[in-house]
């Protein structure tokens, strides 16, 4: 208490408070007494008023400067995105006029393979028996995105992943379908599942879960084959373990529209009957 009652009743050390008297009584406390002195603060006063001043005046004058280069910005980064959705729109257009004229080409000179052609290779639109197929991810998903897969291969999250939709579409292409669509999306011999980040692509077109997965073929037998599948196991485990949501059905039909363009790599001239 003693120590306390000390700090308390000499709150300036001693020696600052014999410092101070010493340069009072010396004359050397205070303000400036010489005129010199005097005249040197207040220059320095009249200084930094001076450059506070100047300062406000030109962040004042560069505001509208800077409000104005930030208006241009918008409405040049407003044009640009109507140009490239102008130009998403035309290649949209483009690549259904090119896949119209190969469904015409494929009908005109496949003969009587032609709508076989344009089936497998998912250039016509297709309906007929099926199945759909619904997965979703579970109810308490991490939404924002977990960790990677662990080392059986399953989900430690409860979000569906690409590889698991991939698993998915080969069960049902091993299991006797003859067209496979996800989303609206019709998949070809040449389309690809694949992540980025936490979204699935199919074709570079990101999906939003529930996936509809829709299949032709002869759907009870269909639907019963890719169930005792490894895949559809591998599905069911995941439902099991992780809380993935499934559920299957065979349909009467199922309609999927056709591929947005099928890529031809190689052709070669026809030849016209009576020439060599």
């Amino acid at each position: 208490m003693s120590l306390l009652t000390n700090v308390m009743d000499h709150s300036l050390d001693d020696g600052y408070a014999e410092a101070a008297a010493r340069k009072k009584a010396e004359g050397n406390g205070g303000m400036p007494r010489t005129l010199r002195a005097k005249l040197g603060l207040a220059a320095g006063l009249v200084l930094a008023a001076l450059v506070v001043t100047v300062g406000a005046a030109q962040a004042r004058v560069a505001a509208p400067v800077v409000a104005k280069e930030r208006e241009e910005l918008i409405a040049r980064i407003d044009r640009e995105t109507a140009t490239a959705d102008k130009l998403e729109r035309k290649v949209d257009m483009l690549r259904n006029d090119v896949g119209d004229r190969q469904r015409e080409a494929l009908k005109k000179h496949g003969g009587d393979k032609g709508e076989l052609l344009g089936l497998l290779s998912g250039a016509t639109a297709v309906h007929g028996p099926g199945v759909k197929l619904v997965v979703d991810d579970a109810k308490e998903a991490d939404q924002g995105g977990g960790g990677p897969r662990e080392s059986t291969g399953f989900s430690d999250t409860g979000r569906v992943r690409d590889r698991d939709m991939q698993r998915v579409v080969n069960g049902l292409w091993q299991s006797g379908a003859e067209a496979v669509a996800i989303n609206g999306q019709r998949l070809t011999a040449l389309s690809a599942i694949r992540a980025a980040g936490d979204a699935i692509l199919v074709d570079n077109r990101p999906l939003v879960p529930p996936y509809t997965v829709l299949a032709v073929g002869d759907g009870r037998r269909l639907s019963t084959r890719f169930q005792n599948s490894p895949d559809g196991m591998y599905l069911h485990a995941l439902q099991e373990n992780f809380g993935i949501r499934t559920a299957i059905s065979a349909q009467d039909d199922v309609r999927l529209p056709a591929a947005p363009s099928v890529i031809v790599r190689t052709a070669q001239p026809r030849t016209e009957k009576g020439t060599s």
